[in-house]
């Protein structure tokens, strides 16, 4: 992002805002930098650099091995300041990691488990899992500055609950942040698993995109909306539930059953638990998505056809909301993205063709980049956006908290 002048028409720049343009940057900035960016004096620069650099969040750049080979005089983000901890919490595998203050993955572990087990079993392999990286990366439960969840159903963001959720057995109103508040004193993020794989795709991949749909396709279908370069949750928490739109299909006289209790929903034909359902039912021998996903690409004739309906159903849900939310970029990740052309190309079709062509114009429809890491490092910008607050920072300045 161009920052030049950033402030210029502005008398008062806070500590907070300062810290936001060396988050900018990757190569660190100097006091001159700040001053033309900023309009700010040089004696004003000076106070808030220093009181940045005392609250040990901004270091010089002689001091990071990172930065070696960097004239003296820059200032960068100090990223070891603190740690986060991350959960990107699927249907029937889970993966955690310790990041550093830029949001970087430095320990991780992955294993399967089902969702379905409950909270209490699920929510205490992550324990187990945070307990190990954070050993592994030397660092006590104190040096943690945020704790990031995300699940794969509706979350009500401001609680950290989970409500209703389709596939999560027996986690109704569980309250999440609660099992962690009493192990990491920092603050605890919560949220739907496609919210924070959106966030991670259009930070890291599409900074300048501030408007993005991302879908997932795993064992079920989810969607998360980026408006205006911030997550769009909706009043309650719900927007984007794509999956669970009703519809349609000419082929179909009962439309199938769907986990949430309604019929004929979009999941219900097109997420990885319907086609394995589908697969069963054609006498071909599956048990997971990945193995429908096997089939798919090895060519199997009934899953081929099985995939090419769903793709064409999935088109159709993601053309209304193309012609709703208008996205410049829609990336789709989840285990059946990898199946390749053969979703996307009856995405595609169904989508450019459904979609007003001012909506298509300089549409872009991709693979994640992200895919399978999307989660992770989604929750881990919105965690440090939550650490580096304008309020929090000057507070962090000020003394007032740790």
């Amino acid at each position: 992002m161009d920052t030049t002048a950033l402030f210029a028409p502005r008398m008062g720049v806070s500590s907070g805002e300062i810290l936001s343009l060396f988050r900018d940057v990757s190569d660190g900035l100097t006091k001159a930098d700040v001053m033309r960016r900023t309009g700010l004096s040089r004696t004003t620069v000076n106070q808030r650099l220093d009181g940045l650099l005392a609250a040990g969040l901004l270091i010089a750049a002689s001091q990071d091995a990172r930065t070696r080979g960097r004239p003296a005089g820059r200032f960068v983000v100090n990223r070891d300041r603190g740690v986060l901890l991350v959960a990107d919490i699927g249907a029937t595998a889970l993966r955690t990691a310790l990041c550093d203050l830029g949001g970087k993955v430095r320990v991780e572990r992955e294993t399967r488990a089902d969702v379905t087990a409950g909270p209490q079993a699920i929510l205490g392999i992550v324990d187990k899992l945070f307990t190990e990286i954070l050993k592994d990366g030397r660092h006590e439960p104190g040096a943690v500055l945020g704790v990031g969840i995300d699940v794969p159903g509706p979350v009500d963001f401001a609680t950290g609950r989970v409500v209703s959720p389709p596939i999560m057995t027996g986690w109704d109103r569980f309250d999440i942040p609660g099992w962690f508040s009493s192990h990491y004193d920092c603050p605890i993020l919560v949220d739907k698993d496609v919210n924070a794989m959106a966030f991670g795709e259009q930070r890291l991949r599409y900074p300048d995109v501030p408007h993005l749909l991302m879908v997932k396709i795993g064992t079920g279908v989810g969607t998360g909306l980026i408006a205006g370069g911030q997550v769009h949750r909706g009043a309650d928490g719900a927007a984007g539930d794509v999956g669970h739109i009703q519809v349609t299909v000419d082929d179909v006289n009962e439309p199938p059953l769907c986990r949430c209790g309604n019929a004929g929903c979009v999941e219900a034909y097109a997420g990885g638990w319907a086609l394995v359902r589908d697969l069963r039912e054609a006498n071909r021998d599956v048990a997971t998505v990945d193995d429908a996903v096997r089939l798919i690409r090895g060519g199997d004739p009934v899953a081929v056809r099985l995939a090419r309906r769903a793709a064409r159903i999935l088109g159709g849900a993601i053309a209304d909301t193309v012609n709703l939310f208008n996205p410049r970029v829609i990336a789709i990740g989840g285990q059946l993205a990898h199946t390749d052309e053969q979703l996307f190309a009856g995405i595609r079709e169904i989508v450019y063709r459904r979609s007003l062509p001012l909506a298509t114009r300089n549409l872009q429809i991709v693979r994640s980049d992200l895919d399978p890491y999307a989660g992770i490092l989604g929750l881990a910008q919105l965690l440090v956006d939550g650490i580096y607050t304008p309020q929090r920072v000057q507070e962090l300045v000020d003394g007032t908290v740790a």
